[in-house]
């Protein structure tokens, strides 16, 4: 107990000393004009690379300005939406075409994608004994971390782990996409079981059924779906599968990579950087702001009360005080987000069939409203649009699936544009990141210990 006291008092000792540790003036940004966050006053991203595998197009560049667009998502060349309506009509799960396409840079023919998609199901199954030794004795209560460990302890498993030929890194890239799934099911049952007190249940995947098919099997204890939640998923992770090589998560790919270490180290890397609030768990905020607006509401269907609350919640006097209406803007889109398009008309649908409409329409209220909201509360002319996590939360609710697992679907989902750029940096990159810091602290003369 006197050990415990010790430790916590001297513990908060430290982290006086660290936050107090030289705070940098804001004004040096400008003086030095570093481009924070890599990005230029006007918002655009600093170019630091090259890429072939996709594109984020929110507007024009024209005379200097900013001239926005609706935006599109391209994989490859190709429009994601044409991606969606294929597989919609030849009645197809659609994310396996996806990474097909990220991955060897072309459409695959209806044999190719079948004879990928069944070896693709045949890896979904983790290494033997690694569900009991690496998931059941460390589980964590936070499914991203216990990914993140779960990749970095595939290495273990691996016959040739530190192999840089591109066969090889595509073998250890294909075989983390067929089992990130399974990884963050099992991974949310260990945790049901040792933190939540619940029973746990651990399915076998089957190697015919999609990635979204197969992960829904997995969470549930009963293993149902239907055809409409199925399609529903996958379509989530057809939009979240790749979003240009500038997004945090991707970029981290590149930097990790560009060091010449070994695929697990890149790819836990990104789960850690997609783990982030402010990159991969948005849609959990989104959810726990519709939360809060539907406690404070009479009646959902009134414009004139959502209207005046999120008047409140973007004037820090309602939610979390941030300011922030969750769900609204982008870094790139203006007009419009295609990937909220997409995901708000099969919400739609979804919501018929659970009896949520009620709900929908509220979410179709805030998605009229928050733009000008918040373009009145700021004095801005700057087009803002809903992006994709405004949505794909209240999706993932429908689905019956759990907040706890909203990031490791992004994760899951994700890991096919990782893996392309993983083998992008290889192919292609040939140098290592190392962008410059000015350092403006003051040097200082050595005190000897008995002057201090």
């Amino acid at each position: 107990m006197i050990e415990e006291i010790f430790e916590n008092t001297f513990m908060k000792k430290l982290s006086v000393l660290a936050e107090n540790n030289d705070p940098i003036n804001p004004d040096l940004y400008t003086k030095y004009d570093v481009k924070r966050g890599l990005r230029y006053a006007n918002g655009t991203g600093v170019l630091v690379g090259l890429t072939r595998i996709g594109d984020v197009v929110g507007y024009d560049i024209v005379d200097g300005q900013k001239i926005p667009v609706p935006g599109r998502l391209i994989y490859r060349g190709y429009d994601v939406e044409d991606l969606v309506k294929d597989a919609e009509r030849t009645k197809q799960f659609g994310y396996e075409q996806c990474v097909y396409l990220l991955l060897f840079g072309e459409l695959p023919t209806q044999d190719q994608l079948d004879e990928f998609t069944q070896f693709l199901g045949l890896r979904r199954t983790l290494p033997p004994n690694f569900t009991e030794d690496m998931i059941m004795k460390a589980p964590s209560n936070d499914i991203m971390n216990k990914m993140a460990r779960g990749v970095l302890a595939s290495y273990s498993y691996d016959p040739n782990p530190e192999g840089r030929e591109i066969a090889n890194i595509l073998r250890q890239c294909i075989e983390l996409i067929a089992r990130f799934s399974t990884l963050a099911a099992y991974a949310y049952q260990a945790k049901l079981r040792y933190f939540d007190g619940r029973s746990m249940y651990i399915h076998n995947p089957v190697p015919r059924l999609s990635t979204a098919e197969n992960f829904l099997r997995l969470i549930r204890p009963d293993t149902n779906y239907t055809r409409l939640e199925a399609e529903v998923l996958d379509l989530a992770l057809i939009l979240h599968a790749e979003h240009g090589g500038g997004n945090n998560s991707s970029l981290t790919v590149h930097v990790v990579s560009s060091a010449d270490t070994d695929t697990y180290s890149a790819i836990a890397a990104a789960v850690g950087s997609l783990k982030g609030r402010r990159h991969g768990g948005a849609n959990i905020r989104v959810m726990e702001m519709i939360d809060d607006i539907k406690a404070h509401l009479t009646d959902w269907s009134s414009e004139k009360q959502v209207r005046d609350y999120l008047t409140k919640i973007a004037g820090r006097d309602a939610f979390d005080h941030t300011g922030l209406i969750y769900g609204m803007g982008h870094a790139v889109y203006t007009i419009s987000d295609p990937r909220e398009l997409l995901l708000r008309d099969k919400a739609e649908e979804l919501a018929k069939e659970k009896g949520c409409e009620e709900e929908y329409h509220l979410y179709n209220l805030i998605e009229n409203i928050a733009p000008d909201v918040l373009m009145q509360m700021h004095g801005s002319d700057k087009k803002i649009c809903p992006n994709v996590d405004f949505y794909s939360g209240f999706v993932y609710s429908m689905l019956n699936i759990p907040r706890e697992l909203y990031t490791p679907i992004f994760a899951i989902s994700r890991i096919a544009g990782w893996s392309a750029h993983r083998i992008e940096e290889i192919v292609a990159g040939g140098r290592i990141y190392r962008p410059a810091y000015k350092n403006v602290s003051e040097e200082r003369a050595y005190i000897p210990i008995e002057d201090r």
